[in-house]
């Protein structure tokens, strides 16, 4: 894996990589592959503090080049979307705890045809 280009981002208390990794041979890495290989490109980086935001694989070649932020801290990480901090398995301790009790709403049924009138019959 080379980093193609490395832009600090102070506002934002991160770096941002642009990176390109060839796999002849393989299947296209996964995110958390991903993660600890660009973690493991900038020292002192832990892969739980990385974002990979991009990735594209070019058809019929192992080359995939992406896009990935490196947070200074977890809180720093908080200006990330929801649902990209859910696909890297980052979240808050409150939501974790939401999802964790069980629902009380009940669970609706299902209308069979029987049910149904007004019908053909």
């Amino acid at each position: 894996m080379e980093i193609i280009d490395k832009k600090e981002n102070q506002l934002l208390s991160r770096v941002e990589i642009r990176f390109e990794l060839r796999h002849e041979g393989v299947a296209t890495p996964d995110r958390g592959q991903l993660r600890s290989k660009v973690a493991s490109l900038v020292p002192g980086t832990s892969a739980s503090n990385v974002v990979v935001k991009e990735v594209q694989t070019r058809f019929g070649q192992p080359l995939t080049t992406g896009l990935a932020f490196i947070y200074d801290s977890d809180d720093a990480m908080q200006i990330e979307p929801r649902y990209v901090l859910d696909r890297h398995g980052v979240g808050t301790k409150e939501e974790a705890s939401e999802e964790s009790s069980p629902s009380s709403e009940p669970i609706p049924e299902i209308e069979t045809e029987e049910d149904v009138s007004g019908g053909e019959e």
